[in-house]
């Protein structure tokens, strides 16, 4: 492919602090609180206590104590067990919901997020419709998914060992009936053991769905890197486009808890009657 312009763009720029992968979550540590708080002004070896708050709830979600479309406690069951004030959880539990990690509920309360939910499950999914008529439903064509050992490029984006097994995953999406998206996507083979195109077929929601509640992975955050390209012959015969038409090119590396890579994505958009559409805050 002959690439034409190139740019990157983090998407949903949320970095999870480094935690334990198992175990409850702790009180926070009491002489870094006070110390904090005794001057009135936090130094820079020490964290807010609301990021203190915010890391261990974050970690009671990472050890699976709260599981994907669960409750948490209420805020004030956090703040006592936490020894802190409401007002510092709801610091916390504000800024984890505005990350889409949490979700509130008016009069119901705050619930795990989970990407089975309809506000969520295609925010990694930037590619809007011009006009209402391409809208149209969304459809899944599964072409390929296949065991293979990791290429040295995969291995080294998905943070594996040379020759470690991936899961390479070939669909194409279609809008209102026609061929939009091309994607290639590689996972970490140790992680989604036993996924197969059928399976990918079968299931109706979401394909981040699929991963969080058969395979226990969750997506955090995604980084993306764009770049103009021109259609190869394979691509072209996918899509149903000529040779050398315009794509866009969106390789997509996206992260669950700890910062860990766990899904490679290449993918190529159809942008005649489509946009990327991407809000900046």
């Amino acid at each position: 492919m002959l690439v034409v312009q190139s740019t990157s763009v983090k998407t949903h720029a949320v970095v999870a602090p480094s935690l334990p992968s198992s175990g409850a979550p702790a009180e926070p540590p009491a002489l870094v609180a006070g110390e904090a708080s005794a001057s009135g002004v936090g130094s820079p070896s020490f964290s807010p206590l609301y990021q203190q708050i915010k890391s261990l709830i974050l970690r009671s979600l990472q050890a699976g104590e709260w599981r994907p479309g669960e409750a948490i406690p209420s805020e004030i069951e956090l703040a006592a067990r936490f020894k802190v004030s409401q007002g510092t959880v709801r610091k916390a539990v504000d800024e984890l919901a505005s990350e889409n990690l949490l979700l509130r509920r008016q009069g119901k309360g705050t619930y795990v997020a989970t990407h089975t939910e309809e506000r969520v499950q295609y925010r990694f999914l930037r590619l809007t419709p011009d006009q209402p008529e391409h809208a149209g439903p969304v459809q899944r064509e599964f072409l390929d998914c296949r065991r293979l050992r990791a290429p040295a490029d995969i291995a080294r984006l998905l943070q594996l060992k040379a020759g470690d097994m991936v899961v390479e995953v070939r669909r194409v999406m279609h809008f209102a009936g026609k061929p939009v998206v091309l994607d290639d996507i590689w996972l970490p083979g140790h992680l989604f053991k036993g996924l197969t195109a059928e399976r990918l077929s079968d299931y109706k929601g979401p394909m981040y769905g699929l991963f969080e509640t058969e395979f226990g992975v969750r997506m955090i955050r995604a980084e993306e890197k764009i770049r103009a390209v021109a259609a190869g012959e394979v691509e072209a015969a996918l899509l149903k486009i000529a040779v050398g038409a315009p794509l866009l090119s969106v390789e997509r590396l996206s992260h669950t808890y700890d910062d860990q890579p766990v899904e490679l994505r290449r993918g190529l958009y159809m942008t005649e009657f489509h946009h990327y559409r991407n809000e900046l805050n």
